[in-house]
C-alpha cells in the first residue's frame, strides 16, 4: 500500500485549488446556482481531511500513512454534516443548515475515499521481471 502524501496528496492539491478558484474568481460572476452554493462542498472531505490526518498522524492517534480508511472518511463526513448542517445554524441563529449541503459532502467523500483506495479496488498488473 502507498504511503499518503496528507497535504502533498493530488486530491488535496486540485481540490484546494478548484476550491479557490470558485470561491474568489468564479463565484462573484455566477447566478446562484449549483457552482455557487454546492460546488465547493464537493471538497470538504478531500481539503480538509488529509491535513486533520497529517495532525492525528503527529500527534499519535494516527498508526500509519496509509490512505485514509473508510472508517475515517465517514466519521468525518458524519461529524462534519452534524457541525455545519445542524450545530453550527443552531448556534448562530441567523443561517439554516442544508440537506443538499450533506448530499454535496457525501458524494465528495465517496470520491475522495475511491480515489485514495484505488489500489485497493483497482490493482495494477505486476511488473514484468526478468
Amino acid at each position: 500500500m502507498p504511503r499518503f502524501r496528507y497535504c502533498g496528496d493530488t486530491l488535496f492539491l486540485v481540490g484546494c485549488g478548484l476550491y479557490g478558484i470558485n470561491r474568489w474568481l468564479v463565484k462573484p460572476w455566477l447566478e446562484p446556482g449549483f457552482m455557487m452554493f454546492h460546488f465547493n462542498d464537493l471538497w470538504l472531505m478531500s481539503c480538509a481531511l488529509p491535513p486533520v490526518l497529517w495532525l492525528y498522524r503527529r500527534l499519535g492517534l494516527r498508526a500509519d500513512d496509509a490512505p485514509p480508511h473508510v472508517g475515517e472518511i465517514a466519521a468525518h463526513a458524519i461529524f462534519w454534516s452534524l457541525l455545519f448542517e445542524w450545530i453550527g445554524p443552531q448556534a448562530m441563529g441567523n443561517t439554516a443548515g442544508d440537506p443538499a449541503d450533506v448530499v454535496a459532502y457525501a458524494a465528495g467523500a465517496l470520491v475522495s475515499g475511491l480515489w485514495w483506495n484505488r489500489q485497493r479496488w483497482l490493482p495494477l498488473p505486476e511488473p514484468a521481471r526478468a
